[in-house]
């Protein structure tokens, strides 16, 4: 199994993409809009996918709420996004929901919380996503809506650590800078939340920690950082090698991100040529990457309640305490 999280093009499995998966199997998929049609039809994609992915494949999905979701109405319920969820059970209850969305959809791992600040006057690919403004609401709101997430049975990503709310540009399009000199604030919440399973790395350069290298790719930001200051012990994947805040081929970028430390690389073009030469680079996963992967199954499946969906729809919807 290789070290890399990969998208595919469209809503049904391609012959070449099922074959490659079977010479280089990558650690898992991630599915975007552009794979997502209608229950029957992911239905279809989920099986064809899990008889070409190892048996503990991920299976990852953005599914925030607001503007970030890839399930949809009218197959799938909405949700708000962060910054309109404002206490702690709003938090736990759409956490939660979106959990069991997913879980039924097939997606084991979601891409939530957002664990970055609200910051006026930043870029506003953050924005309303971020869960607040203060740092110790967003760490209080984050932990909530990441065993939300846990109780439906899916493995909750903080992201995008160190933190990503500061920047002034969309890191999907060029790579920011964030001049703050020490990010106390914004390291905050990543800290208070370390011992989620997963975390996702920030496409920024913070020239306090690395000059020259954005977090992603940057062993000191890695290690010194994300490891040691925040705590991070768990599964740790970048942000989507496809976005435009790094130069280079997508191959290249992933061998220099596990080079760094990161123990997965997240591509997420579905393009295939791209794809092909990520997947035969990419060097198989580690010990210890294994080893936290199970760690963050088993968190999973510890943590999983058994939930009454329209249940707790009427609770977060019928409601704003």
């Amino acid at each position: 199994m290789k070290s890399a999280i990969v998208g595919i093009a469209g809503p049904a499995l391609l012959a070449e993409e099922a074959a490659l998966f079977r010479a280089h199997p990558p650690a898992g998929v991630i599915l975007f809009a552009r794979n997502i049609q209608d229950r029957p039809q992911l239905a279809a994609l989920m099986t064809g996918l899990r008889r070409v992915l190892p048996r503990d494949a991920v299976f990852m999905v953005d599914q925030e709420g607001g503007r970030v979701a890839r399930l949809r109405p009218p197959e799938w319920r909405a949700h708000p996004p962060g910054l309109a969820l404002g206490s702690l059970r709003r938090a736990w209850l759409s956490g939660a929901l979106i959990g069991l969305d997913c879980a039924e959809a097939g997606f084991n791992t979601v891409a939530a919380p957002v664990l970055d600040l609200s910051v006026p006057g930043a870029h506003d690919v953050i924005g309303d996503r971020a869960l607040a403004e203060d740092p110790s609401m967003v760490a209080r709101l984050g932990r909530a809506f990441a065993e939300g997430l846990l109780a439906a049975g899916v493995q909750p990503i903080g992201k995008h650590a160190p933190g990503h709310g500061r920047a002034r540009v969309d890191s999907h399009l060029s790579l920011p800078t964030v001049e703050a000199n020490h990010l106390d604030a914004d390291i905050l919440p990543f800290a208070r939340n370390a011992d989620l399973p997963w975390m996702m790395t920030a496409h920024i350069v913070y020239p306090s920690f690395d000059r020259a290298l954005p977090a992603t790719l940057s062993p000191f930001i890695i290690q010194h950082i994300i490891r040691e200051r925040i705590g991070f012990q768990g599964v740790l994947v970048t942000d989507d090698l496809a976005m435009k805040a790094l130069a280079g081929e997508p191959a290249d970028l992933a061998v220099q991100a596990l080079e760094a430390g990161c123990d997965l690389a997240l591509y997420c073009s579905g393009a295939y040529a791209p794809t092909e030469a990520l997947l035969v680079r990419c060097p198989p996963l580690s010990d210890l990457a294994r080893q936290r992967l199970a760690r963050a199954r088993a968190k999973a499946e510890r943590a999983r309640l058994d939930l009454n969906a329209a249940t707790l729809a009427r609770e977060r919807d019928g409601s704003s305490t």
